[in-house]
């Protein structure tokens, strides 16, 4: 099961070493639910990744309030961590709530700034975008 994102972070924190905040990156995407190969489709796939990446963006009710529930999937397991990620960023806020939330920055928070490569940052924006995009849609129809 994947870890909530304060979580993360903490984690994030004891790891000074380039590599051991990658080798984290890809346990987290091991920790992600598999995602239905039957979601696996066009409408999911994130243009703009280098690698394939699929994330499903849908509303759960939380409370009696509408909150986001992701599913994603990458062909590239390092990449697969990256959704992880946004999922642990994204999954549970409202819609409004994830328009604003920035994941891009939550990787310079974690020190990923000098580290990941400019394929892999447009891939994570192209994510970015994507589930923002997803949340303004779902927002207009609740």
């Amino acid at each position: 099961m994947l870890p909530d994102l304060d979580t993360i972070i903490e984690n994030f924190e004891i790891l000074d070493d380039p590599m051991d905040r990658y080798e984290y990156v890809i346990e987290l995407g091991k920790l992600m639910p598999k995602m239905p190969e039957a979601a696996k489709i066009e409408d999911n796939r994130v243009s703009g990744c280098e690698s394939q990446v699929w994330i499903d963006v849908s509303l759960k009710d939380d409370a009696g309030h509408p909150a986001l529930k992701l599913e994603g999937d990458s062909d590239s397991h390092i990449v697969k961590g990256f959704v992880a990620l946004m999922v642990a960023l994204y999954e549970g806020k409202t819609p409004d709530e994830a328009i604003e939330a920035d994941g891009f920055d939550l990787l310079k928070r974690l020190a990923f700034g000098s580290h990941i490569t400019s394929k892999r940052s447009n891939g994570v924006r192209a994510m970015v975008d994507r589930i923002r995009k997803d949340a303004g849609r779902l927002r207009t129809l609740n």
